[in-house]
């Protein structure tokens, strides 16, 4: 499957107007991690993203006293990385295979000029990318919670 292929296929990317994908490819690529690469670390810069076609990888974060303490699995159709879209690009988590994994690894360089030269893309990236920073920020939230065994407060409805 050719990387343009693997881009349509992905539920991420669902919906996306089929002439924003041969742009993207240019700055797609195939890759494959064997059970326990790290693949960054939270801190380090972050110069791509990946969507996920099969496998598992582990979000972690450093926890002092703990070490790196695990808070989601993503697995196929999944996206890896959110950092690398706004300044300073650095990793708020860090991600380890589970699993073999594969995935399309984008630069985030490239997505980026891509995003500022066509709005409409860029406000479309930038809301499925947003909506995966929810996601996480609440996963590490609850992960916090069990951690440190405290009781989850939901905010009032109205």
């Amino acid at each position: 499957m050719t990387p343009l292929e693997m881009l349509r296929v992905h539920p991420f990317l669902a919906g996306l107007p089929e002439e924003w994908l041969p742009p993207l490819t240019g700055y797609a690529r195939p890759v494959v991690w064997h059970p326990g690469h790290r693949l960054f670390r939270a801190g380090q810069p972050a110069e791509r993203f990946w969507l996920v076609r099969g496998g598992q990888v582990a979000l972690d974060f450093p926890v002092p006293g703990r070490g790196d303490v695990g808070i989601e699995t993503i697995g196929p159709g999944g996206v890896l990385g959110w950092s690398w879209l706004f300044p300073p690009y650095r990793w708020q988590f860090g991600a380890v295979a589970v699993q073999r994994s594969t995935a399309v690894e984008l630069s985030a360089a490239g997505v980026r000029r891509l995003m500022e030269s066509d709005d409409a893309l860029g406000r479309q990236l930038t809301t499925r990318f947003m909506s995966v920073v929810v996601d996480r920020l609440h996963a590490a939230r609850v992960r916090l919670l069990d951690l440190y065994d405290l009781p989850a407060v939901l905010p009032p409805t109205g």
